[in-house]
């Protein structure tokens, strides 16, 4: 904010010269970051402002903490004017169909202005911040904009077909043509808020005003519109057609309602004064009741209690009045009526950090001692922590990559009914999708692994994912932190699958306890998991809750991402499973009889997985098993191409005595037999 000495003294009881305005308005939280010397004799400040401060835009906002600082008063300027008995509403009608963006319009209406160039002490001061003087209708809103903080808009009341105003959300593919030297007509997406007549959009609102309908030397009949736009659609509105302003730059950062006719009768006076008229009776207003204003209570108490410092009551008055804050001391409490134009105020904790910055940050007294009260980890914390010390012990290193990819590169983790999630920012045109998974961030760092002679790699990371998800016409934003494996480096696909699951079930006994996780074949879309990259894909639960897939990306998915050979990945819904973190420990005693383990090998089919026999073996139910383990496959031409060898070893034992080979050999029988009959096993010879 550029800040002319010369313009603020204008509105302060006692003038202050720009030395001391700098001074008070650093210790007030307002750092000037220059100053500079005008050949008028004049100084102007660059004042940094804050963005809860919106307030300080303007040489009252500033005028108010100098006010407070001082012990002087701001001298508000005239807003009187006369008018006749015409009425506004006879001249134009406005109607507001989007309330929720737009909560208050205002339109006033002057006649028989006549447009040419501005007095000079109006001229003087837009220059000494740096604007450009066009003609007095134009350089009073200019003007205003930086003395009162509020946007406003003159339109040439003739140029508006229909003699009507629109608050409406714009039409897909409407044409623009905004205000400027070089300005180029835009087709708005739709949805953007604007300010229309009968026929078309006539101003972006809250941006930028429209070409057709700009005050020009020929006007005569002006309508000032003077309002409150919510901040995020300016603010969308600004990104998308890329326009910004310094009316948008204010409107992103508040306006209240209370403020909006104050400064429309302000700009109306400034009018008369330097282009003549007529101004018309009323005006025609639309949107919401003006709110009550808030009010607050400051005990004091509380205020010595967190600044340590001993305030006075009287002191603590005085310096909420000049902030306009009305207060009105109770006893050993202040109430206060926040001013409109202090958005920033909603708690006592605001009051006291107003009483404290204008008293004097440097009577804080500082503690040179530290006070720190050390606390155990959340279980979320401690889980991640975990799982990543697991999975660095069996050799796998963890990436931390950026959120958006190329939109190629999110192409085949989609579902059914998922979309990219996209960011509108120039800065991102290669990468502008949010992942919809961790894998092809995984896929790109072990291509730049492999362009670098390190082709067999195995990574991790815990992150999240974001898509776009369609439902009954609707579109709704997705999110999921997951944690997604990959490796690879090798060509034997059962090996990759191998050592991944491995991993897998490390994680899953860690966080959870459970011995190890179940997979079995993947069909349909798996509970929204993202299948079509993978190739075949395994369905990953725990206790019967779904959490991810696991299996081999598609040769196209690898080979597109600059990888050859075997790529074995996985993903994981983490906060599913880091639920059941820290895992319940069970405990009993020590077993002191021997157990007997037998090793057992049969034929079945290649397709035949080994879930499905460990199915087979828990629906056997045989007596003192202890566990049953994976032992090995073995493959080769004396079986036939199609079928393996699979081993497993069965430990068996009873806590209370020696077990003999001949109580387990009918069990034994037994599990062949369900084998045989369930997954076609013959035993080896």
């Amino acid at each position: 904010m550029r800040c002319s000495i010369e313009w603020l003294n204008t509105y302060l009881s006692k003038p202050v010269d720009a030395a001391a305005a700098a001074e008070h308005l650093t210790a007030a939280g307002f750092p000037c970051e220059s100053s500079e010397r005008l050949e008028s004799g004049d100084t102007v400040l660059e004042v940094e402002t804050t963005s809860n401060r919106g307030d300080c835009l303007s040489h009252i906002g500033l005028a108010r903490e100098i006010a407070a600082a001082t012990g002087s008063s701001v001298v508000m300027p005239p807003s009187d004017s006369p008018c006749i008995a015409e009425a506004c509403e006879q001249a134009v009608r406005v109607t507001n169909m989007d309330a929720a963006r737009c909560p208050r319009y205002t339109a006033r209406i002057i006649r028989g202005v006549r447009v040419g160039a501005s007095p000079p002490w109006l001229q003087e001061r837009l220059r000494a911040i740096g604007q450009i003087p066009r003609n007095n209708v134009v350089d009073c809103t200019n003007f205003l904009l930086f003395e009162w903080g509020q946007p406003t808009h003159v339109f040439d009341l003739s140029t508006l077909r229909g003699g009507t105003v629109e608050i409406r959300p714009a039409r897909a593919g409407e044409p623009f043509l905004p205000l400027g030297e070089g300005a180029r007509p835009l087709t708005l997406v739709g949805g953007e808020l604007v300010i229309a007549d009968a026929e078309r959009a006539i101003a972006l609102a809250g941006v930028k005003g429209g070409a057709e309908t700009a005050v020009t030397e020929s006007t005569v009949d002006l309508l000032i519109e003077s309002a409150a736009f919510d901040a995020v659609a300016v603010r969308r509105s600004s990104r998308s057609t890329r326009l910004a302003s310094d009316s948008s730059h204010r409107f992103e950062r508040g306006i209240h309602l209370a403020d909006v006719d104050a400064a429309a009768e302000r700009l109306v006076h400034l009018i008369l004064s330097t282009a003549g008229g007529t101004r018309l009776a009323g005006a025609v207003a639309v949107g919401a009741p003006l709110p009550m204003l808030q009010r607050l209570s400051l005990r004091l108490s509380e205020l010595r209690a967190v600044t340590g410092v001993e305030i006075e009551a009287q002191d603590a008055v005085r310096v909420l009045a000049a902030l306009g804050l009305q207060p009105v001391l109770r006893s050993e409490v202040i109430e206060c009526t926040v001013p409109p134009q202090r958005l920033d105020l909603t708690r006592e904790i605001d009051l006291i950090e107003e009483v404290i910055r204008v008293v004097g940050l440097d009577r804080i007294p500082v503690d040179e001692r530290v006070r720190i009260r050390p606390t155990r980890s959340q279980p979320q914390v401690q889980a991640v922590r975990a799982a990543k010390d697991c999975l660095a012990g069996i050799g796998f290193l963890e990436t931390v990559t950026p959120t958006l990819i190329a939109e190629r590169s999110a192409a085949p983790f989609f579902g059914d009914g998922e979309s990219a999630l996209r960011i509108e920012d120039e800065r991102a045109v290669a990468e502008p999708v949010l992942r919809p998974s961790i894998l092809p961030s995984l896929l790109h760092v072990a291509r730049t692994n492999r362009d670098r002679g390190q082709s067999s790699v195995r990574l991790f990371e815990i992150a999240s994912a974001f898509w776009l998800r369609s439902e009954r016409g609707a579109e709704h934003h997705e999110e999921r932190r997951v944690l997604s494996l990959l490796a690879c480096g090798t060509n034997d696909p059962q090996q990759q699958l191998r050592e991944l699951r491995g991993a897998v079930d490390v994680v899953v006994r860690t966080i959870t306890g459970v011995h190890a996780a179940d997979v079995e074949p993947a069909t349909g879309n798996l509970a929204e998991w993202s299948l079509p990259a993978f190739a075949p894909a395994g369905a990953i639960s725990v206790q019967g809750k779904s959490l991810g897939c696991i299996g081999l990306l598609r040769a196209a998915v690898a080979g597109a991402a600059g990888l050859d050979g075997v790529v074995a990945a996985a993903e994981i819904d983490w906060n599913a499973l880091a639920c059941a973190f820290p895992p319940t420990p069970s405990v009993g005693a020590l077993v002191n009889s021997p157990s007997i383990a037998r090793d057992l090998s049969f034929v079945v089919e290649e397709s035949v997985p080994w879930t499905a026999i460990e199915q087979v073996i828990r629906a056997t139910e045989l007596p003192h098993l202890e566990s049953a383990t994976f032992v090995g496959t073995w493959r080769g031409a004396k079986i036939g191409s199609s079928r393996k060898s699979t081993t497993l070893r069965l430990t068996f034992r009873d806590a209370t005595r020696t077990l003999r080979k001949d109580e387990i050999d009918p069990h034994i029988t037994r599990l062949l037999d369900a084998m045989r009959a369930a997954v076609g096993a013959e035993v080896m010879a």
